[in-house]
C-alpha cells in the first residue's frame, strides 16, 4: 500500500502585505505628482520630446526658467514644509497619545501666527524678524497650553481642551491686532495668514530648510525615546527616560518646526493632524512613524497645492484654502470615531 504523498514541493510565494502595497502606492503618487506639477501645464511642451528637452538642458530659456527655478522650487517647498508640519504633527501626537493633539488643534501654529503678525506690525515685512517672530510665538502659546492645563500632570484630554481654548483667544486678538495697525500691514497679513506657497523661490525656501532639516534630525535622534514615553511615564522612568527632559525637547523641536514653517507660509492646517494618522495605518505596527509621517506629510502638501493651482481655471488658489478644507472634513470624522 502505498501512501499519499501528493503534497506540492512549492514554497508558497508570500503575498505582499497591506503596508508594503501602501507605501508602493505613496511613492508612486509622489512620482506621478512630482511629474506632473513640473511638467504639466500652460507654456510648457506637454510631449516626451519637449519634456525630455527640459530634462537635459536643451530647452528654450523660458521653459527652463519656469520649471527649474519656479515649479521646482515651489514642488521642493511642498516637499520639506509638508514633511516638517508632518513630523511636528507626529511628535504632539505621540506626547498626548490622542490622534487630536497636533498644532492645528493645540493653537501652536496660531501662536506662530501671532508672532509674525507682531513682527510685521513692528518691524515690516522681515523675512528673519518672521521667523524669530514665528519662533517667540509657537513656543509662548505651547507655554500657556502647557500651564494652564497642568493638573498633578498632563492629560491628553485636556492639553487639548486648553489648547482649542488657547487657540481661540488667540484667534481673537488677531483679529483685534489687525484692526489696529495699518492698511498695508493688515492687507500683508491678511494674505499671508491665509497659508501659501506662492512666490516660493530657491532664495526663500534655502535658509528655512537648512533650519528645517537640523530640527528633522533632532526629531529622528529623539525618536526611540518618543516611542518610549508611549509606554507611559513610569515604563520610561524605569528604561532610563528623564521623562520630563525629554519630553520638553520633544516639545521644542515640534513647535519650532510648526514655527519655522509658518513663517516661511503663514499657517497651514490639516497636515499635521492627518499625516502621522495616514501613515500609522500605513505601518505594519500601527506605531506613529517619524520618517512615515514624514513621507506622508510631504504627499499631502503637494498634493493640495497641485489643486490649488489647477483646480480652478485660471486661478490660483492659496494651498491653505484647500488643506483646511479637507482638514475640516477629517476633523470631523476624528471626532465621531474618537466618539466611539
Amino acid at each position: 500500500m502505498i501512501a499519499n504523498t501528493s503534497h506540492s514541493s512549492r514554497t508558497p510565494t508570500p503575498k505582499p502585505t497591506r503596508a508594503i502595497l501602501g507605501r508602493a502606492f505613496v511613492f508612486t503618487l509622489a512620482l506621478a505628482l512630482i511629474f506632473f506639477t513640473l511638467f504639466i501645464g500652460h507654456g510648457i511642451a506637454n510631449n516626451l520630446q519637449g519634456i525630455w528637452q527640459l530634462i537635459i538642458g536643451e530647452a528654450d530659456k523660458y521653459q527652463s526658467i519656469v520649471v527649474w527655478h519656479w515649479r521646482a522650487s515651489r514642488l521642493f517647498g511642498a516637499l520639506i514644509i509638508g514633511a516638517a508640519l508632518g513630523i511636528s504633527g507626529a511628535v504632539f501626537q505621540s506626547l498626548v497619545r490622542n490622534p487630536l493633539g497636533s498644532p492645528d488643534i493645540t493653537g501652536f501654529n496660531v501662536g506662530a501666527f501671532t508672532g509674525v503678525l507682531i513682527a510685521i506690525a513692528l518691524f515690516g515685512n522681515l523675512y528673519w524678524y518672521s521667523v524669530i517672530g514665528a519662533l517667540i510665538g509657537g513656543l509662548g502659546a505651547a507655554v500657556l497650553v502647557y500651564l494652564f492645563a497642568y493638573r498633578d500632570g498632563h492629560s491628553g484630554f485636556r492639553l487639548i481642551i486648553v489648547g482649542i481654548a488657547i487657540s481661540a483667544t488667540l484667534t481673537a486678538f488677531n483679529q483685534w491686532l489687525s484692526l489696529t495697525v495699518s492698511l498695508e500691514t493688515a492687507m500683508t497679513a491678511a494674505l499671508w495668514s491665509a497659508g501659501s506657497l506662492n512666490g516660493m523661490t530657491w532664495s526663500r525656501i534655502m535658509p528655512a530648510t537648512l533650519l528645517i532639516l537640523v530640527l528633522i534630525g533632532l526629531s529622528m535622534l529623539l525618536n526611540t525615546r518618543m516611542k518610549l514615553l508611549e509606554m507611559g511615564d513610569d515604563t520610561a522612568a524605569a528604561l532610563g527616560i528623564s521623562v520630563n527632559k525629554t519630553r520638553l525637547v520633544l516639545m521644542l523641536v515640534g513647535v519650532s518646526l510648526t514655527a519655522v514653517t509658518t513663517a516661511i507660509t503663514g499657517p497651514i492646517s490639516f497636515i499635521s493632524l492627518a499625516a502621522p494618522q495616514i501613515a500609522r495605518r500605513l505601518h505594519p505596527q500601527r506605531h506613529i512613524t517619524l520618517f512615515g509621517s514624514a513621507l506622508v506629510g510631504a504627499l499631502l502638501l503637494t498634493s493640495a497645492d497641485f489643486i490649488a493651482q489647477h483646480g480652478w481655471q485660471n486661478t490660483t488658489l492659496p494651498v491653505g484654502l484647500v488643506t483646511i478644507s479637507l482638514g475640516g472634513l477629517y476633523l470631523v470624522y476624528l471626532i465621531i470615531r474618537e466618539g466611539k
